[in-house]
């Protein structure tokens, strides 16, 4: 069976990107954003109008496609008008989508502990237990390799995190006891945690459905998701005042206005902080004593 072959366009496209040295993710969204407008305009792309555009966002909008996809398609879309048709004057006609911020869930110590307790297995309480433990994504859980644990510095590496950056990652004891117990059960031989195929690393998704699959199984009301743990982590390190620029470092954040995020949801710190209010003499009078 042979190959759909590969138009000249999309070909000139994905050597731009290549050049460029996109991931292959990144490649792949671009290619999808730029096939859903030729599908909007049942016409080879290279030939949108400004009015072709405005009329894509509008049906975006139109449609119910939430902001970080409509702004997904923006970045791909300027890229291929900008780089592969050498046309700029097309991306200023195509508009980011401000999303509204909203403050991450995150769950208390006590809610931590039922989850780990009732993760599905040695392997995914070991996975979901680094997740918390060292604030990492999914896709830097799934990606450790046996070789990243370094026992001796008591550090996890990273290597290719978000933005294609290696660090270093904080490795706790009792996370290095789990990892060590998992590794007696297991001798995982390269992926610290493999999948079904042993020689692959376990997918995002296999970790998702074990984090919906515990979350469920210890009764927690709140939406649970991977990137949960990761929230839970640096709100509860900002809750035990430890300085936003070393959490900052420890996440891997680009930008300090990120992790200053956390400071809003820490619910003990903020109820730590003596308000003014409170300095100020006395507003409600004193009643006066009843008589004897």
């Amino acid at each position: 069976m042979s190959e759909k072959p590969i138009s000249a366009l999309r070909r000139r496209m994905i050597e731009d990107m290549t050049v460029r040295n996109f991931v292959e993710k990144t490649r792949n969204d671009y290619i999808r954003h730029v096939r859903s407008v030729t599908a909007f305009l049942r016409r080879s792309p290279d030939t949108a109008t400004p009015e072709d555009l405005r009329g894509f966002q509008l049906h975006q909008t139109q449609t119910g496609v939430r902001p970080p996809s409509i702004n997904g398609s923006v970045a791909a879309l300027r890229f291929f008008f900008t780089v592969t048709l050498d046309r700029p004057e097309m991306a200023r006609h195509l508009t980011f989508v401000r999303e509204p911020r909203k403050m991450p869930a995150v769950l208390s110590p006590e809610e931590v502990t039922r989850l780990l307790e009732a993760a599905p297995g040695p392997k995914y309480k070991a996975a979901l237990s680094a997740a918390y433990a060292a604030g990492l994504r999914v896709s830097e859980v799934v990606a450790l390799k046996v070789s990243d644990v370094d026992s001796d510095r008591m550090l996890l590496r990273i290597e290719q995190g978000k933005g294609r950056k290696d660090r270093y990652a904080m490795l706790s004891p009792k996370l290095l006891e789990l990892l060590r117990d998992w590794y007696r059960i297991a001798g995982p031989a390269v992926w610290l945690f493999p999948g079904g195929d042993p020689m692959l690393p376990m997918s995002t998704r296999q970790f998702t459905r074990a984090v919906h699959a515990a979350a469920a199984m210890a009764e927690i009301k709140k939406r649970v998701t991977p990137h949960t743990l990761r929230h839970s982590f640096a709100t509860h390190l900002i809750e035990q005042k430890t300085d936003v620029r070393l959490i900052q470092v420890l996440l891997g954040h680009a930008k300090l206005d990120t992790t200053a995020l956390y400071t809003h949801v820490a619910t003990n710190t903020i109820r730590a902080v003596l308000s003014p209010l409170d300095r100020l003499t006395p507003l409600i009078a004193k009643r006066p004593a009843p008589p004897t």
